[in-house]
Parts: structure tokens; sequence; C-alpha cells
């Protein structure tokens, strides 16, 4: 069995407990350092461009928040090429399940990191297919809480696992961060992992 460090490598720009449980469960320790942008689309933006833009502008705003390397990321769940964010209220909710119900979907994860290499990205795109899911599901779903907060209104590593039929790609860049491309550029970035890749 392994021992966990304590102590810090990695300055995470972001506030998500996903994120840092990810991190975590790869021998990565962090310094959670949140950073504020805006996060709006620009107009025309496609949805890879989008994700890896937030990623960088996110790494870029945490340099300088602690003497660490920055990892920064963004995740947007896509369906018929619109992007779907946090839902705004209970009907928005709703409606983005409806139209994720019963067909497939794409969720892209950006990772950007900043260190003694520069800056450093990557982009996973994982397809998602949901089951149908009734009128008193999405309800029942709504009322635990749990969508409140999350792109396109669901989240794959909790309540809504019941939905997911399958899935072609990254488990972990659904849930927040692909931690195959994260170890790849945190290991050329000097990030220890718990392996010691990087030595």
């Amino acid at each position: 069995m392994r021992e966990s460090s304590t102590i810090a490598v990695l300055c995470l720009a972001s506030a998500s407990p996903r994120r840092r449980e990810l991190l975590s469960s790869i021998g990565v320790e962090v310094e959670v350092c949140p950073v504020d942008i805006d996060e709006t689309p620009n107009a025309g933006e496609a949805a890879d461009a989008y994700v890896a833009r937030l990623a960088r502008q996110k790494a870029a705003a945490g340099v300088g928040l602690a003497s660490l390397p920055v990892l920064g990321s963004d995740t947007a769940v896509v369906c018929d090429g619109v992007i779907l964010g946090k839902p705004r209220d209970q009907q928005h909710a709703a409606a983005m399940l409806r139209g994720l119900s019963g067909r497939a979907h794409q969720v892209l994860t950006a990772v950007a990191v900043s260190g003694p290499a520069g800056m450093l990205e990557a982009c996973a795109t994982t397809r998602v297919v949901m089951r149908e899911i009734t009128e008193h599901e999405i309800a029942a779903y709504w009322a635990t809480g749990e969508p409140a907060d999350k792109a396109g209104g669901y989240a794959i590593q909790g309540l809504a696992a019941i939905f997911i039929e399958r899935i072609e790609g990254s488990h972990s860049a659904v849930v927040g961060l692909p931690l195959f491309e994260t170890a790849a550029l945190l290991a050329r970035q000097g990030v220890p992992l718990w392996n010691g890749a990087d030595r």
C-alpha cells in the first residue's frame, strides 16, 4: 500500500472537488487556487476550441497564485453541436435531460498545464449514450439537488449513473478530468505522479 504525499505539487485553478479527487487518485496533491474567468462561448466558437480556450485561460490565471505548475480544465456537454452548460433552473435542466434522453451526446474535456515546459494542453472527447429517461425520473433527479451545478444537467459519477447505457472514451473526462492525458502533461512538467513517471 503506497503512502500519498501531503505536500502540494500542483496548483489546481478550479474549485471543483471532482477534479481534486481525480488528481488525488493518481497521487497528485494539489493546492486549490480557484480563478474567476468569463466562460461565455465566443460567437461561432466550436466546442473543442471553447473548452481548450477556457482551460488555457484558467491555467494562465492561476500562474502566480502559487509557486507550482498550474492546471486548468473545462468540460462541455455537446448535443447536436450545441454546448449545454449548467442549468439555470429546474425547467432548463429538464429540457436538457429530455434532449439527451435515449440518444448519444459528446462530452469534451480540455486540460492545460502551465509550468517549466510552457503551456501544454490536451483535449479528450467521450461519446455518452443515455437510455430513455421518464418525466418522473427527471423530476425526481432534480429533487436530489445533484443536477443544479452540472454541465448538461447530470453527473455520471453520481445518481445519474443509472441513466448511462454506455460510454466510448474516457470515463474520468466525463467526471471532469481526462487522467490519461493529464498524467502525460504533468509528467512533461516534472510533476510527480504516484509511479514517479516524471523521474
